[in-house]
């Protein structure tokens, strides 16, 4: 009897990179071993963006599973305290008071309101509740702003984390959100620099650049992320993460928003977001920003849960939750506990330890470790 034994060729996953891979198979293997990095090139961010989209997706799931339990996704909930009559005119916004959308106006929304939502919110699930506020800035609202502060300090009481979006804000104003117990600040650049003033004329790059500043130096989370489908063009989305991951520190959460196109705004007449843009989207931001929590937001109510599993399988890992999105439909709580359970996802507890540290606390840490 003749015995044939197969033979078995042992082939290193780089050798097979180096003959036939994509840019996101290269970056992703290098992120793995390397962890995160801040000084992306966009032309790097661009060639990851630009990979099969296939090659995107798996890339993308592996180094989602290296920096996270993968089947976790933290579930927030956003609450629009202050609603409309905004000065700015960004072209996406139906709180704008240039446009006529049907919104009317409202005032600050009364503490046992606040607190009745959270205890829903936190009740449906969610572990971090947002509010927003559409303001302009936090500037001469000092009445107001210490109304916020007291929700924050009560909903943080609560066991949740909390989040805030109210326009741009000062360093004082920061560190007293951090004070007050804020968890995290939102403050989305929307899209790339160059494409910026086509959407909003009312307010510079650099000034949410400077706020951003403000968040992460009084020791407060960043949040920051974007939207696509307004009418932007590929290398406007490159930009936009080039941007967020060359930040001094990647945010620790980045907002993926699909237009939701509002009648009465200037983008009324956009035409709806595909799930591939977004999976490019989530994809790209996985790899280039490995740690931070990628959330699939506005325009999710647009896609069926199959789609939606393409987003989580690509790197988002958080959602939010409720039916409303300040003033756009989101997913209701039903087809949110349906989808959990069909796709094996947990919800992810809330987070406190490793909140940022803001310089001053650092400071002091330091001479009380040095004796």
């Amino acid at each position: 009897m003749i015995l044939v034994r197969s033979l078995h060729l042992r082939i290193r996953p780089s050798l097979l990179y180096s003959s036939f891979s994509s840019a996101a198979a290269v970056e992703a293997d290098r992120t793995i071993r390397e962890g995160a990095r801040n000084n992306w090139s966009r032309e790097e961010i661009k060639s990851i963006y630009d990979s099969p989209i296939l090659d995107l997706l798996f890339h993308g799931a592996q180094v989602h599973r290296y920096a996270h339990n993968f089947r976790e996704v933290q579930q927030c909930t956003l609450l629009s305290v202050k609603t409309g009559g905004c000065s700015e005119d960004c072209s996406y916004c139906p709180q704008s008071s240039r446009y006529d959308t049907g919104l009317k106006a409202q005032k600050l929304m009364n503490k046992d309101a606040v607190m009745e939502a959270a205890q829903k919110a936190k009740e449906a699930g969610s572990t971090r509740f947002c509010m927003g506020a559409a303001w302009r800035d936090t500037i001469g609202r000092k009445t107001n702003f210490n109304q916020i502060l007291e929700y924050v300090k009560e909903i943080r009481e609560m066991g949740m984390e909390v989040c805030c979006t109210l326009g741009m804000i000062e360093k004082q104003q920061a560190v007293e959100l951090k004070k007050a117990g804020l968890t995290a600040y939102n403050h989305n650049l929307d899209t790339s620099r160059e494409y910026y003033p086509n959407i909003i004329t009312t307010r510079s790059y650099d000034e949410r650049l400077e706020t951003l500043q403000h968040v992460r130096e009084a020791g407060l989370n960043v949040c920051s992320g974007g939207i696509i489908g307004l009418g932007e063009a590929e290398e406007d989305r490159v930009g936009l993460l080039h941007t967020l991951a060359t930040l001094p520190s990647h945010p620790e959460s980045v907002p993926i928003n699909a237009l939701l196109a509002v009648k009465g705004t200037p983008l009324q007449d956009q035409k709806p977001v595909e799930i591939w843009e977004m999976i490019r989207m989530i994809g790209t931001a996985r790899i280039v920003m490995p740690k931070a929590m990628v959330r699939l937001s506005a325009g999710r109510v647009r896609f069926s849960m199959p789609e939606q599993a393409l987003c989580f399988l690509a790197g988002a890992n958080s959602i939010f939750t409720g039916d409303k999105l300040l003033t756009t439909p989101n997913n209701n709580f039903d087809a949110d506990q349906l989808m959990f359970k069909m796709l094996g996802l947990v919800p992810k507890a809330p987070s406190f330890s490793h909140e940022a540290t803001s310089e001053v606390e650092r400071c002091e840490e330091a001479l009380i470790s040095s004796g």
